[in-house]
């Protein structure tokens, strides 16, 4: 199994799973085994060909390399399915933004050059994330972009604690708690700041925050944020962590934010440095 290679697709978006057929040419071509495991739709004949035979996440696992067609949200979800473990993961970009990936599908044939292993290693900081209710733990997770306390449509309080300060307290749609990775992601999109994404920081965002003048904050990754939602009563409110699933969240819940042990492996090719990417992909070059 030492040269396995997996490749695992979102064949919602690499249609028939073309690039995914291209890429296992490619790789067998130079004497690599490869499998393929979907990422979304796997029992979706319409969206996985019949020629193709799928593997599992355990046989992903023991790959050397897992290279993700797709977007940033087919990167998490990968993330997620393999529990976190420290493999290289190389994205190539089908998404609409594709942040974390470091190949678009015209460079494909450099995923030989990651096959080789001649690439650089791009190590993220992750968090891990509790929910406490009434003093006990009842849910816990790890992430690698944000975790995520909103309303369900209805206006909520938070108070937003960073070791014992408080940070902030409002109310409106709710908070995101991001890594650098994920300052990118919805981070951005409310307002917070780009963050090098192999910095170590949190970034406190709030969202449509009902008080004039709320800032984001950058914080040391050596800091505790505590998140606690308050008034919600007979409204509804929801976290989610890299934008997986939705736990609801009761009146009084805390969400605690940490930086976690684990960090993510992401494969740079090289083929531009983070801002050059950046600046693409935000579209500011024609501006």
């Amino acid at each position: 199994m030492s040269d396995l290679i997996a490749l695992c697709p979102n064949p919602f978006r690499d249609i028939n799973l073309e690039l995914t057929k291209n890429a296992m040419r490619i790789l067998s071509s130079q004497g690599y085994e490869t499998v393929i495991c979907p990422v979304f739709g796997s029992d979706d004949r319409d969206a996985i060909p019949r020629d193709v035979k799928i593997s599992d996440w355990n046989t992903v696992k023991k790959a050397k390399l897992i290279i993700i067609i797709g977007g940033d949200g087919t990167i998490l979800h990968t993330a997620r399915q393999i529990e976190h473990e420290d493999k290289p993961l190389l994205g190539i970009n089908l998404g609409t933004k594709g942040f974390m990936a470091t190949l678009e599908p015209g460079e494909i044939e450099l995923i030989n050059e990651a096959a080789k292993g001649n690439y650089r290693s791009s190590y993220r900081m992750m968090i891990d994330v509790e929910l406490i209710r009434n003093n006990e733990i009842i849910y816990t997770n790890c992430g690698l972009n944000d975790v995520v306390l909103h309303g369900m449509g209805d206006c909520i309080k938070l108070t937003a604690w960073c070791d014992n300060d408080r940070v902030m307290s409002f109310s409106g749609d709710g908070i995101i708690v991001s890594t650098p990775t994920g300052s990118t992601g919805y981070s951005m999109s409310a307002g917070g700041p780009i963050v090098e994404p192999e910095a170590k920081n949190f970034i406190i965002s709030p969202i449509c925050a009902h008080v004039i003048g709320s800032k984001n904050f950058v914080l040391n990754p050596d800091r505790i944020i505590t998140v606690k939602a308050e008034k919600i009563h007979d409204r509804r409110a929801f976290l989610s962590v890299d934008g997986a699933d939705p736990i609801e969240v009761s009146n009084d819940d805390i969400v605690v934010v940490k930086q976690s042990d684990k960090t993510m492996n992401l494969v740079d090719m090289g083929t531009k440095s983070f801002y050059d990417s950046t600046f693409d992909k935000l579209l500011y070059k024609n501006s």
